[in-house]
């Protein structure tokens, strides 16, 4: 089985063996953060398992595809009949997708292949009537039928949901791996790989996402500013920080991948109080204001510094007010840098 998401081996072993073998469940939760590749993982999973050098019959699968057959060219270009999609109408996937979906469908025996399999991105989004539905058919299943489910979040689900299912996990993938993979795939350098794999925090999705958007550096540099003008500014300037951060008001995931710039750049600041050692700072263009800030900085407020970063990536998950959560974090932080 080809391996496309980096770091997930244990995930392709575990199915390759169980394609193999003739050891498949019904039912499996792949989970881990958005960005991790699971999709991926999904497709060549369910393209091994439908392709034709591993039927159920045969003595000698080798539980990978073969590449070759007319399954897996139908799967390369996500036409194969019996690997179906489950994608919701609406935002969060409801009731009536998963019973016009998948129930109902799988009274369908397949078309030509010897299972029927469902792949449900997001299924965290499900709704409780809609696990409760899918629940009826991954309970009593027809023997043909296998569901993955891709999740960044298992604790939405209903118990009996992950009591029916296998739950494999996917990994965080090391600094290294990630630099090595960014500058072979995006021809960049050394600095600007190592910079996006710090801020990923593991996650080949983020990285890549960071390292081929055109903000990623303005938003980077930009971070400096801010903690420049928290640190001698007044409210007024206070205020306009949070009016700046507005853009990232209705999307959760950019100020998280922001409060994550900010946490690494207060991270150098650490990393250089503790070491002096300036070679594994990420924010290197910001070396100056760091060994500035580094030289008057107590370890107990630029731990507490991380505490107010924390403590607001809780209250956006929480769904507190955007202005008034900035404004408390900005506080924060500008009464620790006194």
């Amino acid at each position: 089985m080809t391996e496309r998401a980096l770091g997930q081996n244990h995930i392709y072993k575990h199915f390759k063996n169980a394609i193999a073998t003739g050891k498949l469940s019904h039912a499996y939760i792949l989970h881990g953060e958005r960005g991790m590749g699971k999709l991926n993982i999904a497709k060549e999973v369910a393209k091994a398992i439908q392709c034709e050098s591993n039927a159920p019959e045969k003595a000698d699968k080798t539980g990978e595809a073969c590449g070759q057959c007319k399954s897996c060219h139908q799967a390369e270009s996500d036409n194969q009949p019996d690997i179906k999609y489950v994608v919701p109408a609406k935002k969060t996937l409801g009731v009536d997708d998963i019973r016009e979906q998948i129930n109902d469908d799988a009274l369908i025996k397949p078309y030509g292949s010897p299972y029927k399999i469902y792949i449900i991105p997001k299924s965290d989004t499900m709704t409780v009537q809609a696990q409760n539905a899918l629940l009826k058919t991954i309970e009593e299943p027809p023997n043909y039928a296998i569901f993955i489910l891709l999740a960044a979040n298992t604790d939405v689900f209903l118990p009996t949901i992950i009591s029916r299912c296998v739950v494999l996990n996917a990994r965080t993938v090391g600094e290294n791996e990630i630099v090595g993979a960014l500058k072979e795939k995006y021809s960049v350098g050394d600095y600007d790989a190592k910079v996006a794999a710090s801020f990923a925090g593991g996650n080949i999705g983020k990285a890549e996402k960071l390292i081929s958007s055109d903000s990623f550096k303005e938003s980077k540099d930009s971070v400096t500013d801010l903690v420049r003008e928290v640190a001698n500014g007044g409210m007024e300037v206070i205020a306009k920080a949070v009016k700046d951060l507005n853009d990232y008001k209705d999307d959760k995931e950019a100020l998280g991948d922001y409060l994550d710039m900010i946490r690494v750049w207060f991270g150098d600041v650490l990393k250089y109080k503790s070491t002096k050692d300036v070679n594994e700072l990420v924010f290197q263009e910001s070396l100056s204001e760091i060994k500035q800030l580094a030289d008057h900085i107590s370890f107990e407020n630029l731990n507490g510094i991380m505490e107010e970063i924390n403590n607001a990536e809780g209250r956006t998950k929480s769904n507190v007010g955007f202005d008034s959560n900035m404004e408390v974090m900005l506080l924060g932080i500008k009464e620790r840098l006194q």
